[in-house]
């Protein structure tokens, strides 16, 4: 049976100040504690706002729109329910691993190469690393097209350039600047989510202007589902697979913030689980409920809602037009303004994060590693922030055709990463059995799983090779439409392979028995 190190262990007498020495396999272990690293200066309060809307951005707030107008109002929320219970699924696995071993620079990369192979962490990373960076750019983009909606004819350069400088300053900060700033932030995204929920409500029994009782009128006229492509069930079906696909932008990558959070939240094995819990309820009020809300105030027939990406073509404005209910668009646009911000800054964390994480392990450049005296991994920070340059590539193309792309790449991205924290997740659980680990064990344990594990293992694999389905009827295929839907499976698998070719004397899964599952033999944070 593995042994379980406590963290408490830790002598702090003067003679061994700045190591911990442990014991793995009876192997004495020195590691350094004062070399600069993350600190640990999230405090509850701003995790559980993070895991409220941290992310939440122009996916919830505008491009509802879009999928709305795909697949009618009934696959939207049934959409948004079956993504947000898959999401749970995910968030019950991540979440018994990093309480259960809170290391520094935790992320699912780390913990795949721990469980699983090098390879796969090593590959992980660089998703993540290029995932989470290229969303900083997309949400560049959408700031500067929402700010086009009061200010038409200033060159978007103008407001990305300001909006990436503000970024870069928040980010070189102390992690609790980034903290407050996005309790902030989340603050005003969830006042303004139920606010619009309250009168989505209202409109529902009939209190708008004209007292007219909406009920579910729009599921009736101009109906609840549509076809796509195709005529009858056949096009029915496609259009419920194409509003999931389309759903999933709003959740991309969720579990895994939680888990980013754990490195630089103080008390992660206490605050982890409310985060966990608050995530939860994320997912019900804020994502099935904005669905829901979405669905009475607005018909998918809406002519604004495909026709941009600025407030005009949320679904929101349109219902609220619908309603006769005047000067809200400015609102609304106000507040996707600021989620967009939000969002990139999130994004920008957590890529400079996974890659700080990356370097630890030895699978980036060292330079990555270091961090400031407040703990900021600086170089790491300025990596990653030169991606969002990428958003200057709408000075001279179409800002739609960059978002789609964008967008695309993000939702391989996003299906990869949670079909390998279900890999993850149940090597994870076949290491503790082997090991004689007890659930009791386990500070933060399931009862769903490891089934529902195996079954976001298959659902996601599922929906990663229809990402972009629809390119095959000949009326849609497009070489453009098909690369930005697929690149991102050709390039995690040249990552995985590159890197088991250079470690190919490396055992292609690491055996269960030789998995660590002692504290002792990490380098930790402190508990």
């Amino acid at each position: 049976m593995a042994n379980i190190s406590s963290p408490t262990d830790k002598p702090d007498n003067d003679e061994n100040k700045g190591m911990y020495q442990t014991s793995v396999n009876s192997v004495a272990i020195e590691e350094p504690l004062d070399c600069p690293n993350t600190k640990r200066d999230l405090k509850a309060r701003h995790a559980l706002f993070i895991a409220w809307g941290g992310t939440v951005g122009t996916g919830l707030f505008i491009t509802t729109g879009k999928t709305l107008a795909t697949g009618g109002p009934a696959f939207l929320v049934g959409s948004y329910v079956f993504v947000s219970i898959m999401v749970y699924f995910i968030l019950t696995g991540v979440i018994e691993m990093a309480t259960f071993l809170p290391v520094r620079g935790g992320s699912m990369s780390r913990y795949a190469g721990m469980f699983v192979s090098k390879s796969l962490g090593f590959a992980m990373g660089w998703l993540y690393v290029y995932s989470f960076a290229i969303l900083v750019p997309f949400e560049l983009t959408a700031c500067a097209i929402l700010i086009d909606f009061w200010q038409p004819g200033v060159n978007s350069a103008v407001w990305i350039t300001i909006l990436l400088v503000l970024l870069v300053i928040l980010n070189v900060l102390p992690v609790k600047f980034y903290g407050e700033a996005e309790f902030f932030f989340t603050g005003v995204k969830l006042a303004t989510i139920i606010g619009l929920l309250c009168l989505s409500f209202i409109l529902f029994w009939g209190g708008g202007p004209g007292h007219n009782m909406l009920g579910f009128h729009y599921w009736k006229d101009p109906g609840a589902a549509k076809t796509l492509i195709l005529e009858g069930d056949a096009g029915r079906l496609i259009a419920a697979i194409a509003t999931v696909i389309s759903s999933i932008l709003p959740f991309s990558f969720t579990p895994e913030m939680v888990v980013g959070t754990a490195a630089e939240i103080r008390d992660p094995r206490k605050n982890v689980p409310r985060v966990a819990k608050h995530f939860t309820w994320r997912l019900i009020v804020l994502f099935v409920g904005s669905a829901i809300g979405i669905s009475v105030v607005c018909p998918y027939n809406a002519s604004t809602l495909t026709s941009g990406s600025d407030a005009a073509s949320s679904p929101w404005v349109a219902g609220i037009h619908q309603a006769r209910i005047a000067g809200w668009d400015s609102v609304i646009n106000a507040v996707a303004l600021i989620a967009a911000w939000s969002t990139g800054n999130a994004f920008l964390y957590l890529s400079s994060r996974c890659l700080h994480s990356m370097a630890v392990e030895g699978s980036a450049p060292r330079i990555f590693q270091r961090c400031t005296a407040k703990g900021v991994p600086i170089y790491a920070v300025g990596a990653t922030a030169c991606v969002s340059l990428l958003a200057y590539m709408t000075l001279n193309s179409s800002s739609a055709t960059i978002l789609n792309w964008l967008l695309n790449l993000v939702n391989t991205g996003g299906f990869l990463s949670w079909i390998c924290c279900s890999i993850t997740y149940l090597r994870f659980r076949r290491a503790c059995e082997v090991q004689g680990i007890h659930k009791s064990k386990l500070t933060q344990r399931s009862p769903l799983q490891p089934y529902t594990s195996w079954i976001t293992l298959v659902t996601f694999s599922v929906l990663c090779l229809l990402n972009g389905f629809t390119v095959f009827f000949p009326s849609e295929w497009s070489i453009a439409s098909f690369m930005s839907a697929y690149i991102g499976l050709p390039a995690f698998f040249i990552l995985y392979f590159a890197h088991r070719f250079t470690y190919r004397k490396d055992s292609w899964v690491i055996p269960s028995e030789s998995v660590v599952l002692q504290l002792a033999s990490l380098q930790l944070e402190d508990i």
